[in-house]
């Protein structure tokens, strides 16, 4: 890669996973940036939490998550169905970026079915497609689902046929596609380049590299965990700090048809356990996930141990917040009930319950627990509230923008991106425009 101080980029973009190449494709299609570059530290487009071993796989509508409040699912509705429309609109379709399957949240026991039924009558109007359904419809549509399972324990879900899996990666990679085919002169990808650091220039920046320097008139951060690592670096984001958390997952054979999530614990941001088929191996599929704090930002990559403790500063605040957040009694009962599904050997036995209370004829046999898989999600907590925040944490100033974790994560990716590029539109004096005719045409209800 050449030294670049003498190519003024309009936008550099420091981060291929989704969130980054979905803002490399709005600024393509919907602005008239004309050189944008985006810069990865691994050698190809999403590597890391983009990657389909890496995440849940789901397309999150809010239907089936049952922490998210009627606003909340309203906007997330508005984000994924961007990602559809999108994906429709693809000259080779969706094949390998979306697969449609059916899903449902399920309820076991009186408390949890009086939570659905309640949650079904909110939200009919959000999601008229989607219904609450009882044993029997169960037996039907999810036979493993029922299959084993104590008659004498109420039980019910609201269904949709209207599910997704999702190849977050496939999708990163054909936002680098399409935005490359519309403008083939003007976006620069360098692969295998570590960014350094990040420093104002004028009246633009400079982007610092291990292969040279960029210069460009806007920046926006989209590499998770690291985000927040190099916004301290620049003075912000000094409150927040990070508690990474490992989401794992058990696999067996494939026994369901679709998505099959529970009623989620509102004081938790981690999803709730779920199975639903593995759009990586058709023939498997995953529970999860589990969850453990972990001292990395990235899966399985202990180099990053020092870029942790960059943002992890063990003085009195984390301290406390470390202990506030633990001091929840539903807070410190998931952890200790998680640690033990990680023990060697008795680790799938422990966990166990949880698979049945979805698959009620499982066996500890079944159960796997795959190294391979699993992600790490950047938990930003406020070290003054001494809080985890439970939604999406972003840091922007003027020409700058640092995406720490969007929420919740690939769902909203085109959504961010529209966004953020109307951000950086807004502040650019007038130098970026954001073309709302031609999104409000690809997008009609998310105009």
């Amino acid at each position: 890669m050449p030294r670049q101080a003498d190519k003024e980029f309009d936008v550099v973009i420091v981060g291929a996973g989704v969130t980054g190449t979905a803002l490399l494709y709005v600024l393509s299609k919907y602005t008239d940036a004309r050189r944008v570059a985006i810069v990865e530290r691994c050698g190809g487009v999403a590597e890391i939490s983009s990657h389909a071993a890496h995440n849940s796989q789901t397309l999150h509508f809010g239907d089936i998550e049952t922490n998210y409040t009627l606003e909340k699912a309203r906007k997330v509705k508005e984000a994924a169905e961007m990602i559809t429309a999108y994906a429709g609109r693809l000259p080779s379709g969706a094949a390998g970026i979306l697969h449609p399957m059916q899903k449902m949240v399920l309820g076991v026991g009186e408390a949890e079915v009086a939570t659905l039924r309640a949650r079904a009558t909110e939200f009919a109007s959000l999601f008229p497609a989607s219904r609450l359904i009882g044993a029997d419809e169960l037996r039907q549509l999810e036979p493993a689902v029922m299959e084993g399972r104590d008659p004498a324990v109420p039980v019910a879900a609201i269904y949709s046929e209207r599910g997704f899996a999702v190849d977050f990666g496939r999708l990163a990679a054909s936002f680098v596609e399409e935005a490359r085919r519309l403008n083939p002169d003007g976006i620069e990808a360098f692969f295998g380049v570590k960014v350094g650091g990040i420093d104002r220039r004028g009246e633009g920046f400079a982007v610092a590299t291990d292969r040279g320097e960029i210069a460009c008139a806007s920046v926006v951060v989209a590499a998770g965990a690291h985000s927040l690592r190099m916004a301290q670096a620049m003075g912000f984001g000094k409150d927040f700090t990070l508690l990474p958390v490992a989401g794992d997952f058990f696999t067996a054979p494939k026994m369901l048809r679709g998505k099959v999530y529970t009623v989620q614990e509102k004081k938790l941001p981690f999803a709730a356990v779920h199975g639903d088929p593995d759009v990586l191996d058709a023939g498997r599929m995953r529970f999860g996930p589990i969850a453990r704090a972990v001292p990395v930002l990235e899966p399985g990559r202990w180099r990053t141990l020092s870029d942790f403790f960059r943002v992890f500063r063990l003085d009195r605040d984390t301290l406390k917040t470390i202990f506030a957040v633990n001091a929840d009694p539903v807070v410190y009962g998931f952890v200790l009930r998680h640690l033990l599904y990680y023990l060697p050997f008795v680790g799938r036995h422990f966990f166990l319950r949880d698979a049945k209370k979805i698959v009620p004829a499982i066996k500890a046999a079944d159960l796997r627990f795959e190294k391979k898989l699993g992600g790490v999600r950047p938990q930003v907590a406020d070290v003054r509230a001494h809080a985890l925040l439970m939604g999406e944490a972003k840091i922007a100033a003027d020409g700058l923008i640092f995406n720490i974790t969007p929420s919740p994560g690939a769902s909203v990716c085109l959504k961010n991106a529209e966004d953020d590029a109307r951000r950086l539109a807004e502040r650019s004096g007038g130098r970026l425009r954001f073309d709302d005719a031609a999104f409000a045409a690809d997008f009609p209800r998310a105009a």
